[in-house]
């Protein structure tokens, strides 16, 4: 039997919104929500206490190889109505919930480290970083030019929180940022209008979601409108980028790129991505810093009290 703020089945008052929660970490970020009381699910098996299956909500699992016990186990809450996510990318998720239930995703949480690590890959890619490591990693003095980001021009496809934060670091170092997004308007470039400016910038970044629109958005014909020497960026999700494509451009040396995801991911060790030249390539970490996880569940926390307060979660997506 459950003690007074065991955070393992019922917390709360028996009156508030019940939320399956992943873990004792989340179980204790949720304590202090008005409106909320937690059970804690296993997301490696999709096992629920007894008391937890009269859940309302539930907070997802991160971890891609829970999705399928998660998947089954969302098939057994007769009463679910919302699922809320850790990570801004909801691919996984959407389309795939019991019908009735909404999907809320993680948008605030990792706008400022995805957009630290924008600015930080196109920083290496620009001045060079990479090679004068091998240099060092030589005991070789290489003295010599590189890039530069001032005076330089940069698409972000993705006007969201995480393609905002990516402009607001940018334009202090003399960068002049174009936004681009799945449909124009004030001060945003829509699909139409991407292709006639790919050739008048020097870097285009990709923090868009990945939908049936945007899968392979960059193919061949758009690596083909890039000015020679342009930068491609990835920090949303692999299949936005025809990989072969990508693969071919790189070896022909006429662009570079900087990747934090990849398709497949993860890449095979035989891939031809870890070789190809001008490219900058890191594990998926753009947004796994310090804290990520304690800023993602205040921000899931947020999305919850206002379903419990019976609103509707200001991150609700795909409907």
């Amino acid at each position: 039997m459950a003690t007074p703020g065991d955070p393992t089945t019922g917390q709360g008052p028996d009156d508030a919104t019940l939320v399956l929660v992943p873990d004792d970490e989340a179980a204790r970020s949720l304590a202090g929500v008005p409106g909320l009381r937690t059970a804690i699910y296993d997301p490696a098996s999709g096992d629920v206490p007894e008391d937890g299956r009269a859940a309302e909500a539930i907070l997802l699992s991160n971890d891609p190889g829970h999705a399928d016990a998660v998947f089954a186990l969302l098939g057994r809450l007769s009463r679910l109505r919302l699922a809320q996510t850790l990570s801004a990318g909801y691919e996984s998720w959407d389309g795939r919930l019991p019908d009735g239930v909404l999907l809320s995703n993680n948008r605030g949480a990792h706008g400022g480290s995805t957009g630290e690590w924008v600015v930080a890959a196109l920083l290496a890619v620009v001045r060079d970083l990479p090679a004068f490591v091998r240099k060092q990693d030589a005991r070789e003095w290489d003295q010599r030019g590189s890039g530069t980001l001032l005076e330089t021009r940069v698409l972000v496809l993705g006007a969201g929180d995480i393609g905002l934060n990516v402009r607001d670091r940018l334009v202090p170092f003399g960068v002049e940022v174009l936004l681009g997004a799945s449909r124009a308007r004030d001060g945003v470039l829509g699909p139409d209008d991407v292709p006639g400016v790919l050739g008048d910038v020097d870097a285009v970044v990709l923090v868009l979601p990945l939908t049936d629109a945007t899968e392979h958005l960059v193919d061949a014909a758009f690596l083909g409108r890039m000015r020679d020497g342009a930068i491609l960026v990835n920090a949303g999700r692999g299949a936005l980028v025809d990989t072969d494509a990508l693969v071919a451009e790189l070896s022909a040396g006429r662009l570079r790129a900087a990747l934090d995801v990849t398709d497949p991911e993860p890449l095979p060790d035989d891939h031809p991505l870890w070789s190809a030249p001008g490219l900058l390539l890191t594990p998926h970490v753009g947004g796994v810093v310090d804290g990520w996880r304690r800023r993602a569940l205040a921000v899931a926390g947020e999305q919850l009290r206002i379903f419990a307060a019976g609103g509707r979660p200001e991150n609700v997506v795909g409907d």
